[in-house]
């Protein structure tokens, strides 16, 4: 059964597309559509894998943002004020003079986390994010 392809048009900016470009190349992909759909299909199976934390967990946010864009850091520091009751520490540095590093970690139910989680990567000067968690059952056990 052949695949109906759509044809879609993206505005990025220069750097991060000729990064995207060299990594294409290292990896051996033969185009940068099939690069662009690898990035989508793990996108969408990062989203997946988020809709699927429940319950008690530990986790911790992890972000890089530009700090000097008007607005990030107190839209982050607002979020962080609607979860304190999730949240048990928070670290932030200077990488840069335009560009912070925070860690947020993260106690209680798998449904909150996400919700925080989602609304801290989703922002408009967030450069990278990562979320990590755990299951308190899994704390406990040795391995």
């Amino acid at each position: 059964m052949e695949k109906k392809l759509m044809r879609i048009g993206i505005s990025l900016p220069k750097e991060l597309l000729n990064k995207f470009d060299k990594t294409l190349m290292k990896r051996g992909y033969s185009s940068r559509s099939e690069g662009i759909r690898d990035a989508i299909r793990t996108y969408n199976q990062h989203y997946e894998w988020m809709q699927q934390i429940r319950g008690k967990r530990a986790a911790t946010i992890s972000a890089v943002y530009d700090c000097s864009k008007k607005g990030v850091s107190s839209t982050l520091a607002n979020i962080q004020h609607e979860y304190t009751d999730l949240i048990n520490s928070s670290v932030r540095f200077h990488i840069n003079p335009d560009s912070c590093f925070e860690v947020v970690i993260l106690q209680g139910e798998g449904e909150k986390i996400i919700e925080i989680a989602e609304k801290i990567l989703s922002l408009k000067g967030v450069k990278h994010s990562r979320l990590t968690t755990i299951s308190e059952e899994k704390i406990g056990k040795s391995t």
